[in-house]
């Protein structure tokens, strides 16, 4: 499925920043083992010979004594500071260095949950840089020969690169065991102060079996035998570490949608042993990976919803351009016919386009009029899903 294992091809945003290099300082974000330090290093290794290059790697000891020393180089062409948003003081050793070196230096940060929850709160390097996330592998990332066989992988491994690439059962369980371990032994200690580490574990175990349904959070505070309060910030920092994310209702004016219940998926979304909500929630990933990539890089502002009345009738995403809708999706197992609150829906909303996709071969239909039924992998190319 996919040949080239040692050398993929370049990632989705390798082009786009590339060219913001030239003028500011580029932060790529995203999940732990997305591939940040793999795809920072593979700028570095694509420079022309005669130039500088500097990488710095927090985790390594050597480095991170020069970072705490604050020595950067004062000359080069490309400086990568990896794993920096551990450093308590890396936004006044960046922006220093930016201010006095920027003209002539590229630089790019990578970073996780931290660097994400310092860039939404207060921001002393506004204006200095552009902002991406990365995403797993998908579908567009990946395909070369078969869809099916392509499809059959994602949803077998999911999208991130270690289990994707070894493509074996053994080490997807080992990785995804010791991912899980990493997140809320490593990660979540070194973001938030939280002592109820068990519980937090048995959350992290329990919210797959949530993916596809509604959340409700009031369900998981008796589980936990917890608060509100505590899911809630449980969930939030799942979501600042790139594990989870929700999305909200769409509430379209001539319907009487839900406003409040919000659905979670996950990023990794192998995770989900229920193969129709594994399903969904691949769909979920691409999509929203589709609407991250528009925003970086094109600057438009995107949103991911669902849409749910309060008579049940649902489909389970519309994507957002600038608050209009600019396609809805239903997602299928099978080629089953397109579901009833497709043409409910078609009839009552704004959305202009609705699609029914499965894992299947049928394609049927119109977007534009009653609803389009079509495989998976053609959503991805239609749609131009990265």
């Amino acid at each position: 499925m996919i040949k080239n294992r040692n050398s993929p091809r370049p990632r989705y945003l390798r082009e786009s920043i590339e060219e913001d290099l030239s003028s500011k300082m580029v932060f790529v974000g995203g999940p732990r083992q997305v591939g940040k330090t793999t795809f920072a290093r593979n700028i570095m290794r694509d420079r022309a010979p005669n130039e500088m290059v500097t990488y710095l790697n927090w985790d390594a000891l050597e480095d991170r004594e020069t970072l705490l020393r604050h020595e950067l180089p004062s000359s080069g062409d490309l400086l990568v500071l990896d794993e920096i948003h551990k450093f308590a003081d890396w936004r006044g050793l960046v922006k220093g260095y930016y201010d006095k070196h920027g003209e002539s230096v590229s630089i790019v940060v990578t970073g996780s949950g931290r660097l994400d929850a310092y860039r939404k709160g207060g921001d002393s390097l506004q204006g200095r840089y552009h902002y991406y996330r990365l995403h797993p592998f998908s579908f567009g990332e990946i395909f070369e020969d078969s869809p099916q066989e392509t499809i059959d992988a994602l949803m077998r491994f999911g999208g991130f690169p270690e289990p994707l690439l070894n493509g074996t059962e053994r080490f997807h369980r080992r990785w995804l065991r010791e991912y899980s371990d990493r997140v809320t032994h490593e990660d979540v200690r070194d973001l938030e102060n939280v002592r109820d580490i068990t519980r937090l574990d048995l959350l992290l175990h329990h919210l797959p079996a949530c993916v596809g349904s509604p959340l409700s959070v009031n369900q998981l505070r008796k589980l936990l035998a917890v608060s509100h309060q505590s899911v809630e910030r449980w969930l939030e920092i799942f979501e600042r570490l790139y594990v989870s994310f929700r999305i909200s209702p769409y509430g379209a004016s001539k319907i009487r949608a839900v406003k409040k219940e919000q659905k979670l998926y996950f990023r990794d979304w192998s995770r989900v042993e229920d193969p129709g909500a594994r399903f969904e929630n691949m769909v979920a990933c691409h999509l929203l990976k589709y609407c991250d990539a528009v925003e970086d890089m094109e600057g438009f502002r995107m949103e991911l919803r669902y849409l749910r009345d309060t008579d049940g009738r649902e489909v389970d995403f519309v994507v957002l351009r600038e608050g209009r809708p600019e396609f809805a999706v239903e997602c299928k197992h099978s080629d089953r016919p397109l579901v009833p609150s497709i043409r409910y829906f078609r009839e009552r909303t704004d959305i202009p386009e609705f699609y029914q996709t499965h894992l299947g071969t049928r394609d049927k239909g119109n977007a534009g009029s009653g609803g389009r039924l079509l495989p998976f992998s053609d959503l991805c190319q239609l749609k131009s899903l990265p």
